[in-house]
């Protein structure tokens, strides 16, 4: 094997090491591993030219950047912070589906001799306030870690907050399905109960996920980073 190729494996395995160790969106993710394989290559590269071996350069150019282990923590903060984004940017788009889904609820049949079962509107009423909480804090997170971040530090507990925000949510969106599958049974405009119990079905995944991920990066270890690449 010739040089390039050994600096090539050598490079290849840190990454891949690194890709292994870390956990996140996988969009920013990969700009992240890419980011990083660039700096290393090119460190290698100037060194190489200066007459240092490919090897040596390598490991040279690992000395600068870190060991794995040493840099894990900080990108994984990072990374924690964009899935925390992520989460909260999904409740905060969902979590006015359940108060719609609720509205359609309430409406159904309206002028008929079926109404919403009076449990049923008080668990509307309940949930309707869970969606109204989980999209402020979701709002809130948004902003504490753009804007406001370039001058505020973010809390380190933010991303638990955010996981916990979202499951909440999901939750909610969950019972909803069921309440509304029950209710279509009863009303007799239920292709809209129907309707609106698939709209909750839906936003239940896709805060469920995103929920779930949130909370496995938040109980990673994590160290501070100086400077954050991943705001957007």
């Amino acid at each position: 094997m010739n040089a390039t190729g050994r600096q090539t494996d050598l490079i290849g395995d840190y990454m891949a090491a690194l890709t292994a160790a870390l956990h996140g969106p996988a969009r920013a993710k990969s700009r992240m591993v890419e980011e990083i394989r660039d700096g290393l290559t090119d460190t290698a590269a100037v060194h190489t030219r200066e007459g240092m071996p490919y090897e040596r350069a390598v490991h040279q150019a690992v000395r600068e950047f870190g060991t794995v282990d040493e840099l894990v923590p900080s990108c994984q903060r990072e990374l924690t912070i964009a899935q925390a984004r992520h989460t909260a940017r999904v409740v905060a788009l969902t979590a006015p589906f359940l108060i719609a889904c609720w509205y359609l609820a309430w409406s159904a049949d309206h002028d008929q001799a079926w109404q919403l079962p009076r449990t049923a509107q008080l668990l509307a009423v309940h949930l309707a306030g869970v969606a109204t909480v989980a999209a402020l804090l979701a709002a809130a997170t948004l902003a504490a870690t753009g804007a406001l971040a370039r001058r505020l530090p973010t809390p380190h507990r933010l991303p638990l907050v955010v996981a916990w925000t979202g499951t909440t949510a999901s939750a909610a969106m969950a019972v909803t399905t069921l309440a509304l599958a029950t209710a279509s049974a009863l009303a007799t405009n239920w292709p809209l109960l129907a309707f609106a119990g698939t709209l909750a079905a839906a936003s239940h995944a896709a805060i469920a996920a995103s929920a779930r991920a949130c909370r496995h990066c938040a109980h990673l270890p994590t160290t501070q980073p100086a400077v954050s690449r991943l705001r957007g």
